[in-house]
């Protein structure tokens, strides 16, 4: 999957997070994290989103993570969602099973 335009998915709210996606010149990946828990599990949620990325086989984007304390099942509900709004597909056409 591509990533042709910015989108972001999720709130700033305690217990969630708000993922930015955007897409960079490069074939790289990366991720910003802010996060409020992040000392505890700053790698823990970085390794989270790169799984995810990797698995859909995206480069070339920039993840902004703002967390407030989100659980990993919000964390990858969030960046999916991004994913599908940055880069445009239908639901039914995300290899789910890759996940």
């Amino acid at each position: 999957m591509k990533i042709v335009q910015q989108s972001h998915a999720g709130t700033l709210e305690s217990g969630d997070v708000l993922i930015r996606i955007q897409p960079i010149d490069s074939p790289e990946i990366e991720i910003e994290l802010e996060s409020v828990v992040g000392k505890q599990f700053g790698d823990a949620i970085h390794r989270l989103v790169h799984d995810i990325l990797n698995k859909l086989n995206i480069y070339g984007v920039r993840v902004i993570v703002e967390d407030k304390g989100a659980l990993d099942c919000i964390i990858r509900a969030r960046v999916q969602a991004a994913l599908i709004r940055a880069t445009g597909t239908q639901l039914m056409s995300v290899n789910w099973s890759a996940l």
